[in-house]
């Protein structure tokens, strides 16, 4: 029984902030991957690609990249060998419209050639690192899986981490579980599954490497429970949404750091009883001096969910 779990990367959520002080206060992830960084002809990477791949010092953290470029894919993971990471992610689940219109994310998944001709680049290139891959199983429908999962088996993936979904889906849905179970019996890579992880019992149903993006947002203490442990404390439900909320108010000031909180706060809410209308209000507000009592208010007073 293989009991490891994963953060899925979630863009403006997974931060380095939030991977640094989820693995302090609920023990982690046994990986954390990052969202992703995007080369592209410029050969650099971003300031705030740079912030969420150079402040990882002593956490299991897998940055992850979205191209359709082998080339920019190849330059962009002998940086980050150079900086020191040993495996490095290749997003094809992204679903999002304009990053498929370039062919990237779940969209290269349309162009099985260009797909097949990317891998075969990459892993010509890079014979020494470990590569896995994150993806979906088609871009329109189920039917295009069985052809996709032949090309990713030519091929010495580190680790496939499958999505059930297609990409028009986007997560809308019941993620298709009967396809997963079918691909165990179809491929001899090692798999990883993901989507619709939002209990532990979800977390623990496989014996592969589980990984949870939107259901760890709500409870950042899924994966210890997956693991047999204790639900998250009201204790540390404070300590994670005041380090999270004076982290980004350091960084950023008090708008773009409620801009930050009120993505949490769109799954957190569902760990308190009662909570939801508590959520209007706190987008009112403009000033993190406003929105403190708010946040208490619903830390403090709101019976947890699974108490």
């Amino acid at each position: 029984m293989d009991n490891r779990f994963y953060a899925a990367p979630m863009e403006g959520l997974t931060t380095w902030l939030w991977r640094r002080v989820h693995h302090e206060i609920f023990g982690g992830a046994d990986k954390y991957f990052t969202p992703f960084v995007s080369p592209n002809a410029n050969r650099s990477f971003q300031t705030k690609e740079l912030r969420e791949i150079r402040h990882n010092e002593g956490l299991p953290v897998v940055p992850q990249i979205l191209t359709a470029r082998p080339e920019h894919f190849i330059w962009a993971a002998e940086r980050l060998r150079d900086m020191g990471y040993e495996e490095v992610n290749f997003n094809l689940g992204c679903p999002s419209g304009t990053v498929c219109a370039k062919h990237k994310g779940a969209g290269l998944l349309s162009y099985p050639d260009e797909l097949d001709a990317c891998l075969e680049a990459v892993f010509t290139a890079l014979p020494d690192l470990r590569i896995s891959v994150k993806t979906r199983i088609g871009r329109h429908e189920d039917a295009e899986w069985p052809a996709l999962l032949a090309i990713f088996s030519r091929y010495p993936i580190h680790e496939l981490i499958v999505h059930p979904r297609v990409q028009k889906d986007f997560y809308n849905g019941a993620a298709r579980r009967e396809v997963f179970a079918w691909t165990r019996e179809n491929t001899a890579l090692p798999l990883a599954y993901n989507g619709d992880v939002t209990t532990p019992a979800d977390a623990a149903a496989w014996d592969v490497p589980v990984m949870a993006g939107r259901g760890l947002m709500a409870d950042p203490a899924l994966l210890r429970r997956a693991g047999g442990g204790a639900p998250a404390a009201r204790t540390e439900l404070i300590r994670y949404h005041d380090a999270l909320m004076d982290g980004y108010a350091a960084a950023l000031g008090d708008e773009p750091a409620l801009h930050k909180l009120w993505e949490l706060w769109a799954y957190l809410i569902t760990a308190f009883d009662g909570g939801a209308p508590y959520l209007k209000r706190m987008r009112k507000c403009r000033r993190l001096a406003d929105y403190r009592p708010v946040a208490a208010a619903v830390l403090t007073g709101c019976p947890l969910a699974w108490e």
